[in-house]
């Protein structure tokens, strides 16, 4: 499991990269050292929220420390270095929070490796993806300017993140049926995006 944690991100931005042609390395490193800064800070300082049970003060844990906010402050991250012009070509907003969130998965799997747990060692990984590829892909909708495409984009923005937190809540609080759901909504967008850019690659 631990090896899971550790490899996912590599894998699947090497096919992220193969499937969608970008193989463009601009801002590549800068994800690199920023997602490490970020990675060893947060392993020093430990977590911003300390969760008590399995109630609500778990699923905030997870939505600021474990899940959410570690996946979407690549993505804010990225805009304010494209906005200031710190990194440009062709390199996306997945590519560069895959990156980012590469020496994350290395801290975390061992972190967490003792406590053997799929909840953080497979879950987690793949929750960070599904919000990495579904709000963008969401946002990137906007582009549209369709009220009947923007709604349910916005919807789509906001649903992602949130179902993954739901989903890392409800298994680790063994609500199979919910956690199963809550995953499903959350990994669905990731999937559809991966399939038709693999689709149109081939």
């Amino acid at each position: 499991m631990s090896l899971f944690c550790l490899f996912w991100l590599p894998l699947f931005y090497l096919l992220w990269r193969n499937v969608t042609g970008n193989n463009v390395f601009s801002g590549g490193i800068w994800a690199l050292i920023a997602g490490s800064l970020v990675a060893l800070l947060q392993f020093f300082l430990g977590s911003f929220t300390e969760p008590e049970g399995f109630g609500i003060s778990r699923w905030i844990n997870g939505f600021v420390d474990i899940i959410t906010l570690p996946a979407l402050v690549p993505l804010l991250v990225y805009l304010l270095f494209k906005v200031c012009r710190i990194i440009s070509g062709d390199m996306d907003f997945v590519a560069f929070a895959l990156l980012w969130l590469i020496p994350t998965g290395a801290i975390r799997a061992l972190s967490w490796s003792a406590q053997r747990d799929p909840v953080h060692l497979i879950l987690a990984p793949i929750l960070w993806t599904a919000i990495i590829v579904g709000v963008p892909f969401f946002v990137g909708l906007f582009q549209s300017r369709r009220v009947i495409v923007i709604i349910p984009a916005s919807l789509g923005v906001l649903v992602v993140p949130f179902a993954a937190t739901f989903a890392y809540w409800a298994f680790y609080a063994q609500y199979a049926l919910w956690g199963s759901l809550f995953l499903f909504a959350a990994i669905a967008p990731m999937l559809i995006v991966t399939v038709f850019a693999f689709l149109r690659a081939e």
